[in-house]
């Protein structure tokens, strides 16, 4: 029996893969990369590709469903684990590659407990990796928190709502996947008065990066899925 790794390659950029990401990647038999869509790249392959061996390794692209219908991703997670779990008990290492962090808003969240619940046997490691709110913000050169601050992390699909309290109490408020609520989210930060306290940050770590510091420049976009936003309390609000 082999142990199955859950492996965080950070938001993109092969450079912020830690050392022992890495030495998984190398020897790992399998490589089970997740993708949304079967027509379109995975980021977290691409991210990897420099560090595996096609030719030795067997490498899975598994769709899951971006929906939040149960009754599709259920049994895309149950058949991912069933692949993972049938590697390892023939002896084979699993890596599951996953951007940013494997316990971070990640599909594997949902592998994980089935193969506790189903294969309890299987040994399991979590690799961290570099989350996409900490390179956004290292890019945008902006702090997320500091002495007494508080930060909140919130998907923009939970509502304006939801979006609106955590800004009333939060020093810092981080939205991540901002497109489906991106002009509700834009008229609020107008009318809460912190159109000069949000960075926007695009697929952070790749190529096609994108940081907007300038709010004008926020109004004229049209953001990708990989997309957030870090929002600071303007210094007139501070106690």
């Amino acid at each position: 029996m082999a142990t199955v790794y859950a492996v965080g390659v950070g938001p993109g950029d092969p450079e912020l893969i830690t050392r022992k990401a890495e030495r998984i990647l190398r020897r790992a038999d399998v490589i089970l990369a997740p993708v949304s869509n079967p027509s379109e790249a995975s980021v977290a392959l691409d991210t990897i590709r420099e560090f595996i061996n096609e030719e030795r390794q067997t490498i899975i692209i598994h769709q899951f469903p971006m929906t939040s219908d149960k009754s599709r991703l259920i049994p895309a997670w149950q058949e991912a684990a069933t692949i993972i779990a049938g590697h390892a008990l023939t002896g084979r290492e699993v890596a599951f590659i996953t951007i940013g962090d494997p316990l971070f808003y990640s599909t594997f969240i949902y592998l994980l407990r089935l193969l506790r619940e189903q294969w309890p046997q299987i040994p399991i490691e979590i690799i961290p990796g570099i989350s996409s709110i900490n390179a956004a913000a290292a890019q945008a050169t902006i702090t997320l928190a500091e002495s007494e601050e508080k930060m909140a992390v919130i998907p923009a699909t939970a509502g304006i709502g939801q979006i609106a309290a955590a800004l009333a109490q939060f020093e810092t408020v981080v939205l991540l996947k901002v497109r489906p609520r991106y002009a509700d989210i834009l008229e609020l930060l107008c009318r809460t008065g912190r159109t000069d306290s949000v960075v926007f940050v695009e697929r952070v770590g790749s190529p096609r990066q994108k940081v907007l510091t300038l709010f004008s420049d926020m109004e004229a976009h049209s953001p990708d899925y990989l997309s957030l936003m870090i929002i600071k309390q303007p210094a007139a609000l501070k106690n």
